[in-house]
């Protein structure tokens, strides 16, 4: 039997939950979705591979009319079309949103856009501003994610170029855009500026340039926390990667195609002094099935304890859920269906995964299905099972109580401060419940049953 259960997260002292991943239907009738994002409100928007971009309300429902169209300006295909999308950090005000394509004669293009004047659900099409044209040398490897970091400027993740082995050795060239992530600056007037940190300004390379040593980058992030930079590289025959670094960690070089992986690929010309920076994270394609990792997110929502501070993807051939924990463990789900091709984040930090081949977007969620580490020194309570009222023996001065469902979902709280104290569980439905008395930098933790 394969295992489903994910590691256990420590959540404030002892108690720790053992993680089910889910996948919850959300929405249906996509074609190739491969990007969702969010523009700052409850709305997600989901970028299909053939040139259009929908949105996705908050209940579910989308929008019949397209909130941009552009097929008719992209090479769709294998790893080419409409790939990325990017929202201005004030899009609120000044309506710009940019997009990551591979025009007709299949070459990646960076466009800026705007919102219609009149409609918020709709782009005005005749807005369109080129702000980057790069070579693509082969159909595959295009990279194509889009993010604005905390600092504000655009990164854009390309990949090496194409073909097999990176034979042309562009990711560790400073003088190709190829393999590398960029930093560009698009809040004046001109097109784009250079930061001046960005880490080739004044030396040689491309000014552009922010990190080296990507293969293929499907899908980079920013913790929306503490602004950490996470990229999933795709790789070549035997590792998938995933690197962490800190938001203002310039010029690192990742490694390919010197390493695949924390593995040697091919050293020919690599330089001994070099300083590769290793992955936070890898895997290999014996030991998970995979081939081919999508790029997902840090848990930053509220409605799942248990996955706060982890990082969340996938991968395209087994369509398993990863979870990277904090020290770079990787655990997996059980496997699920549909290709699963991209992540989204929504305003409030609660994740969504979209299957490439099924169109449909699922909502992640984490159903408890075990408990770790149960004590109950601190406190005994009862009836257990109770209906409306528990009552709550304290041997300690005082302590906060708090009761979570068994998707590790905070309930309700309540401060403590007599030996015997009531709580109120007439709002809590018919179930199995835990509650957690932390005290003096501890918790203890017991089942709770309300009939």
């Amino acid at each position: 039997m394969k295992k489903t259960l994910l590691s256990a997260l420590l959540l404030c002292g002892s108690m720790a939950f053992a993680q089910t991943i889910a996948l919850q239907s959300f929405a249906t009738g996509f074609t190739n979705p491969v990007e969702i994002t969010n523009a700052g409100d409850g709305r997600l928007f989901v970028v299909q591979q053939g040139g259009q971009i929908k949105i996705l309300n908050e209940d579910g429902s989308v929008n019949s009319t397209n909130f941009l169209d552009i097929s008719t300006l992209i090479t769709e295909g294998g790893e080419q079309g409409l790939l990325g999308l990017a929202f201005a950090p004030d899009y609120e005000t000044s309506g710009h949103f940019y997009v990551y394509y591979n025009n007709t004669d299949g070459d990646t293009v960076v466009a800026r856009y705007s919102r219609s004047s009149t409609n918020e659900d709709v782009a005005d099409a005749a807005s369109a501003e080129i702000v980057l044209t790069m070579d693509q040398p082969q159909t595959n490897h295009n990279g194509g994610c889009i993010r604005f970091g905390q600092d504000g400027y655009l990164y854009i993740a390309k990949g090496d170029g194409g073909g097999g082995g990176d034979q042309d050795n562009n990711a560790q060239n400073v003088n190709s855009l190829l393999g590398k992530l960029l930093r560009i600056d698009v809040t004046g007037t001109d097109t784009y500026t250079i930061p001046e940190d960005n880490p080739f300004v004044g030396v040689d390379g491309e000014d552009e340039i922010w990190a080296t040593g990507l293969r293929n980058p499907w899908k980079f992030s920013f913790n929306r926390l503490n602004g950490d930079l996470w990229i999933a590289d795709v790789g070549q025959e035997e590792i998938e990667e995933i690197n962490k670094v800190a938001p203002d960690a310039a010029g690192i070089n990742y490694g390919w195609r010197c390493f695949e992986g924390s593995e040697v690929y091919n050293s020919d010309g690599c330089s001994l002094v070099e300083m590769y920076t290793p992955p936070f994270a890898e895997y290999t394609h014996n030991e998970s099935d995979g081939c081919s990792i999508t790029g997902g997110y840090v848990y930053t929502g509220d409605t799942y304890t248990a996955l706060q501070g982890k990082y969340v993807f996938a991968d395209y051939c087994n369509d398993k859920i990863g979870i990277v924990a904090t020290d770079g463990t990787i655990s997996w789900s059980a496997e699920f269906s549909g290709s699963l091709a991209t992540f989204g984040e929504d305003i409030d930090g609660e994740l969504y995964v979209a299957g490439k081949n099924n169109g449909t977007v699922y909502k992640i969620t984490d159903s408890t299905a075990g408990l770790e580490n149960v004590t109950n020194a601190v406190f005994s309570l009862y009836p257990n099972p109770a209906k409306n009222q528990v009552t709550v023996n304290l041997n300690a001065e005082s302590a906060t109580l708090a009761v979570y469902d068994l998707g590790g979902k905070i309930l309700m709280q309540q401060e403590l401060h007599n030996a015997e104290n009531s709580v109120d569980t007439a709002a809590l439905q018919q179930g199995i419940y835990f509650v957690q008395v932390s005290h003096n930098g501890g918790s203890t933790l017991q089942k709770l049953a309300i009939n």
